[in-house]
Order: C-alpha cells, then sequence, then structure tokens
C-alpha cells in the first residue's frame, strides 16, 4: 500500500491567544482518532499553530483504507430449503437484500447447526476520499464556547476563515470545508510577507514559512523561541534574568508569527509598589515579562516581544513604555488610596456583600470562620487571638482598589496592607496563605496561625453549603468544595496537625444557624473522606489500600496516611498475599455466625488441637506486643510484627475444623479467629486486600 504525507492549514484571522493551544491540540487529536475509527495507517503526526493558522501534518499516510473481510450469516440450513430440497423464502430473501444468487453463500457449521453465510471482502477507501470529512469533523468538535459568523457566510467558527491547504503528496484533495475550496497556496506574516506562498508538498511546509513568509509556524519551536530570546536579552542588556510564566509565555507564543524581544524601562519610582502589583499589571494588560537582579528583586525593566522585525527597534520599545506608564501609575495609585484605611476598618464593608444568600454576607462567613478558628488554633498549639484576628481581617481585601481591579492579588495586597498597617506578622502571613494550597502541588501555609484560618475557611464553606443541601454534584462545583476538601487533607496530612475532621466539622456546624440537613458534620466527613482515593491515586497507593482503611472510617487525616502507609507497606510483604486471604475467610465465618455476637475471650481449656493453641499463643504474644504500637499510632511497625502470623493462621485452617460440633468449642476457635481479625482491624480491613489465589 502506497504512503504519501498529508497536510491540512485552516488560514484564519488572528485566534485568541490563550485559546490558540489547545485549539491546536484538540485539532490535531481530532485528526488522528479520526484516521484511527478509519483504520488507515500513518506515522508520525505533527502539529503547528500560529496566531493565523491551524495545520497537522501526517507523515507516511497510507493511501487507502485496508480491504476488510466481511461475513454475514443468514438463516440455518435446515430453515433455508424445504422438504424438496428448493430455496425457502428466508434463503430467498436474505440473498436478495445482498444482490447475490443463493449459489454464492457458504455454510457454516457452528455446535448449535450449520447456517449460511455470505463471505466477501470490502474494498477499502481511498484516503483522498475521507480526509475532507475528518478535518469537517474534528473542526466541528474544536472546543469552541462562542462561535461567529461573518459576512453573508452561513459558516460558523472562533474567527473567520480565508483559505486552505490540503495535500496528500503534491495533489490538492479538492473537497471544500467551511466554504473555502483547497488549494496549495499558504499565506506569510500579515506585514513582512503579505502575499501568497506555494506550498510544494507537506514536507516543505514550515520551511516555506519561515523561509519566506516570516512565520515560524511550530508553536513549540517559536516558544522555545521566545523563551531563549528572552532570557538572553536580560542576561545581556542588564546582567539581570528574565522571570518568565509559563502560561505567559504560550499566550505571547500565541499572539506572535515572529517574535522579537525587546528591553523597555519604566521608572524607578513604581518600585516602591509591592511587585506582585506591578507584574499583575504588565503581564495581564501588556503581556510583559518583567525583570529581576541576582538578589532577587524587581528592576525597573520589562521585555515584549514584538511581532514584527522594525527598522527601528526603538520607536517599538519608546511606544511600549509609554503605554505602560499609565498602568503602572494606576497601580501605585491605587496601592496609595488603599494605604490611607487601615484593613480593620473594612470589616464593615463586607456585610452588603453576598458570600451565599441562604448563609449571608462576607461579614458573617467572616465571624464564623473567626470562631472555628480560634478553636482550631487551640487544637493544633497555635495562638487562637492571631487566628481569631486573622479570620476578621481574611477578606478585607476584597473591598481595596487594587483586588477590585486586579482579582488575581486577592490575598496577595492583604499581606501587604496587613503588614503596613503593623498587624503581627502571623496575621500579614495567614492573609495570603489563607488560600494556600491553590492548587494540585501548590505550597502550603508556612505558619500555624494560617494553616488554622486556611482549614477554618474552607471547613466553613463545606459544612455551611452540605448544611443547606447543595454539595457538589457532578461536575458542577461552584464553591470549588472538591479542591477546598483536598486543601485540607493536605495541610493537616503535610504539616503533621492533630486534628479530627469529625470534631471539627461539628465545631462548624455550631457557628451555623438555618442550616436544614441532618447529621451535616457527618456528611462533610464522609465526603472528605472519599476524597483521600484521588489524593493516593495521585501518590500510587492502589484503590485498596485506600479502601481497606476507609473502611475503619479514621476520622484524623494524620491518622488516616498513617495507615495507608502502613497498609502499602504491609502489602510488599511476602506474608501479606496469604494473610488478606486469612482475613477474608475470617470475615466471612464471622459474617455468617453473627460475628458481632463472637466475643474475645479464649478459653485456654478448650484448645484441643497442636495448630490452635500455637495460633492462640502466637495471637496472644502479638497482642501484647502491638496494642502499645497502635496506641502510638506505629501502625506499620504494628503490621509488620503481625505479619509472623502467616504460619501459623495457614496451619489452622489447614488442620482445624472450626465448625466443631461441640458447641463451646466451635465458639472458642470462633472468639480466636475473632481476636485475630479485630488485632488486624485495629489499622485497616486486610480482607479488603487482593488475596493469594
Amino acid at each position: 500500500m502506497a504512503k504519501q504525507d498529508f497536510l491540512v492549514e485552516l488560514g484564519v484571522e488572528e485566534l485568541p491567544s490563550k485559546a490558540l493551544k489547545p485549539l491546536s491540540e484538540a485539532f490535531t487529536q481530532g485528526i488522528t482518532k479520526g484516521l484511527e475509527d478509519a483504520g488507515i495507517a500513518f506515522g508520525k503526526v505533527e502539529a503547528f499553530a500560529a496566531p493565523r493558522r491551524l495545520a497537522v501534518r501526517i507523515r507516511n499516510l497510507a493511501d487507502a483504507q485496508p480491504d476488510k473481510p466481511v461475513e454475514k450469516r443468514g438463516p440455518a440450513v435446515k430453515a433455508a430449503f424445504d422438504d424438496s430440497g428448493n430455496p425457502t423464502r428466508a434463503l430467498t430473501g436474505f440473498a436478495t437484500s445482498l444482490g447475490i444468487t443463493p449459489d454464492q453463500l457458504d455454510t457454516l457449521e457452528t455446535d448449535k447447526g450449520a447456517w449460511l453465510v455470505y463471505r466477501t471482502v470490502e474494498q477499502g477507501k481511498p484516503t483522498v476520499d475521507l480526509m475532507s470529512g475528518l478535518v469537517e469533523q474534528s473542526l466541528a468538535s474544536l472546543p469552541i464556547p462562542k462561535r461567529m459568523r461573518w459576512g453573508a457566510h452561513r459558516t460558523e467558527f472562533v474567527r473567520p476563515v480565508h483559505w486552505l491547504v490540503m495535500l496528500f503528496g503534491n495533489k490538492i484533495i479538492d473537497a471544500p470545508i467551511m466554504g473555502l475550496t483547497p488549494g496549495n497556496k499558504t499565506r506569510g506574516h500579515r506585514f513582512h510577507c503579505p502575499k501568497a506562498l506555494i506550498i510544494p508538498t507537506p514536507a516543505d511546509y514550515e520551511v516555506v514559512l519561515e523561509q519566506e513568509g516570516y512565520v515560524i509556524a511550530d508553536f513549540a519551536k517559536r516558544r522555545e523561541q521566545i523563551r531563549f530570546g528572552v532570557s538572553t536579552l536580560a542576561e545581556t542588556e542588564a546582567g539581570a534574568k528574565a522571570i518568565i510564566s509559563e502560561d505567559l509565555l504560550d499566550e505571547v507564543t500565541g499572539l506572535n508569527e515572529w517574535p522579537v524581544p525587546l528591553m523597555g524601562r519604566f521608572d524607578k519610582r513604581f518600585l516602591a509598589v509591592p511587585a506582585e502589583a506591578l507584574i499583575s499589571s504588565m503581564a495581564e494588560h501588556q503581556k510583559y515579562f518583567h525583570v529581576v537582579g541576582a538578589d532577587g528583586a524587581m528592576l525597573p525593566l520589562f521585555i515584549t516581544v514584538a511581532n514584527i522585525e522594525s527598522k527601528d527597534p526603538s520607536q517599538v520599545v519608546s511606544g511600549n513604555e509609554k503605554v505602560i506608564r499609565p498602568r503602572l501609575a494606576d497601580a501605585a495609585f491605587f496601592y496609595e488610596t488603599d494605604s490611607k484605611i487601615r484593613l480593620e476598618d473594612r470589616i464593615e464593608r463586607l456585610k452588603p456583600i453576598v458570600f451565599q444568600e441562604k448563609l449571608g454576607s462576607v461579614y458573617d462567613k467572616a465571624v464564623r470562620v473567626a470562631a472555628l478558628a480560634r478553636k482550631i488554633a487551640a487544637a493544633i498549639g497555635s495562638d487562637p487571638a492571631l487566628a481569631e484576628r486573622a479570620a476578621m481581617l481574611a477578606k478585607t481585601d476584597l473591598v481595596t482598589e487594587m483586588v477590585l481591579e486586579f482579582s488575581d492579588l486577592q490575598g496577595i495586597m492583604g499581606q501587604y496592607y496587613a503588614a503596613d498597617d503593623g498587624e503581627p506578622t502571623d496575621v500579614a502571613k495567614a492573609m495570603n496563605e489563607q488560600y494556600m494550597p491553590r492548587f494540585a502541588k501548590d505550597s502550603l501555609p508556612t505558619t500555624l496561625t494560617s494553616c488554622a484560618l486556611a482549614i477554618a475557611d474552607r471547613l466553613d464553606s463545606l459544612v455551611g453549603l452540605f448544611g443547606i443541601g447543595q454539595p457538589p454534584s457532578g461536575t458542577r462545583d461552584p464553591f470549588a468544595l472538591r479542591r477546598a476538601s483536598l486543601g485540607v487533607l493536605r495541610i493537616i496530612i503535610e504539616r503533621e496537625l492533630p486534628l479530627d475532621l469529625q470534631t471539627c466539622c461539628e465545631w462548624a456546624e455550631e457557628n451555623f444557624t438555618g442550616l436544614t440537613e441532618e447529621n451535616t458534620a457527618s456528611s462533610v466527613v464522609d465526603y472528605m473522606l472519599d476524597r483521600f482515593r484521588a489524593y493516593y491515586d495521585e501518590r500510587g497507593i492502589g484503590a485498596e489500600v485506600y479502601l481497606a482503611v476507609h473502611a475503619r472510617r479514621p476520622t484524623r487525616p494524620l491518622d488516616f496516611d498513617r495507615r495507608v502507609k502502613a497498609v502499602e507497606a504491609f502489602r510488599q510483604l511476602p506474608e501479606a498475599l496469604a494473610l488478606a486471604g486469612a482475613n477474608k475467610r475470617v470475615s466471612n465465618i464471622l459474617s455468617k455466625q453473627a460475628g458481632e455476637h463472637v466475643g474475645e475471650t479464649v478459653d485456654s481449656n478448650l484448645l484441643q488441637d497442636t495448630a490452635e493453641k500455637t495460633l492462640a499463643t502466637q495471637v496472644d504474644q502479638q497482642a501484647e506486643k502491638v496494642l502499645p504500637l497502635f496506641e502510638q499510632g506505629n501502625y506499620a511497625s504494628a503490621l509488620q510484627s503481625l505479619a509472623s502470623l502467616q504460619e501459623p493462621v495457614d496451619s489452622f485452617f489447614n488442620e482445624v475444623m472450626v465448625m466443631a460440633d461441640d458447641e463451646a468449642v466451635r465458639n472458642n476457635r470462633l472468639a480466636l479467629l475473632n481476636r485475630l481479625h479485630n488485632l488486624f482491624l485495629r489499622v485497616a480491613d486486610i480482607s479488603l486486600l487482593p488475596a493469594a489465589g
């Protein structure tokens, strides 16, 4: 089967810069999936994306689908012919539906008798006949929230489309898509090369664009060129370092076809404004990279990336400096204005801001969180008064001019304003750290005051929303309660805090009036414990280990974590499979014998067989050894020790009849098994682990 390269390029007006990368990925995946579904063989897949184009190249694409054997079963032989051997209506109808005669059918022998079948080979369709449909389907499936129309066209897309290249080898696939007739002509840079360029073959695509059209079509290549250019410019011109945010880098890459980094300056007086405010202003509004010195302090420099190779770059730099000056002046004005009002004087301004209709205002939430943070702080050995103070001030920066203008500075500006007000260091830090972790793998709060506030704020939202019957459902989670739950778990575990979720949620519930749901605290705890599954999945710990611990419902996250790690370590031991199977067997026996009524008291006088005497002795010895370990929370050592029971347990089941005729002996053996089982249950339900086959 012959193979050739394939290229499709859709030319558009400038695409949204933040959407360019995901659109390119989705376009590429859509075409790839279409080829896989069609059964067409292909080699390397290459994506290209620039502000005015989306393109995909498929290397070594087969020129047709493979031929496919087809077998269609008809009527049973005994139903296909009458007593005289003539075809019945069932047979003739089947043959007619296929456009064949009965003598073209084969016979298939099965265990249910003989059947007539039609066997043929379905010839694969040529690739050129399929590609336009696959491309169109991929474009229709792109993640575009709102499509637009233009001119008199009925076509809809994220931006108006202007040209289409579609080549298989050096041949044009002449099948219209989105009202465009494909060709082999692309277009270069809007200013450097405003003309059509011929693409002879797919292999020539990015070479023609770069060498003749002033367009670097490869997104990844362009991205790295910008990274290198920006970094080099900062180093060579200022002996400094450009700080390159990956998100901003993606956005700038989506804005440029022919990137040219340029360095500009701003007045030093603006450095009196918190750096985060300057950075936010430069990055959000102007897409500039900021620059820092060897000490990490911000310098009065910025780097912009122009989409043009100017003959007079100083004019471009000057223009950017004029644009950034009023932006930074606004930030300075907001900071100076905000600093005139203390955060504590803004608390009253939280009263008109609704947190949730049934749960009151942001002020009401602050009062609840302050009461809860005070109790949590006391429980973790922190200062309750500092936690309470931090909670009352926590949301006051929401009503500052700076945060109203730059919402991403929430918390960050609170820390600056609190420090300016002379608040204790812990209180100022908590203004920002209350939001940590903001996302997976983000840093955690560094102080106990921050931890108390961060936990209290999240638990207040969880308990309140569950209490009015608005828990997350399906993909709907408007208050980000899943993320809040994982945040609480991470803080408690990784900061090793001795907190019980049940107690904390009950404390939170006491601060509310008007909750409508019953057992709210327990419902929240159950929800949060369920989040542990994803937490451990990310850490490579199997669901069976999580489920074994979850079955015991330990409500102290730090304790839960220690159990999980102990069970994971136990699972690696050679004795684990056999003991898991034994626990499963014990669990089944006890459940059938009303296990909750079976005691743990073993009468040594009723022990008859050597194997049960040995097991009883070993269980006594292990109990004496591991019970203190359980009290210390040293589950790993306890399970390691219990692993030595494998041999006596196996011998017991091999040599002893548990369900003896003598009721006293039977109950004594059940008590021994119950005692054994309960030792393991002090950590987890080991019976839920995979057992030996």
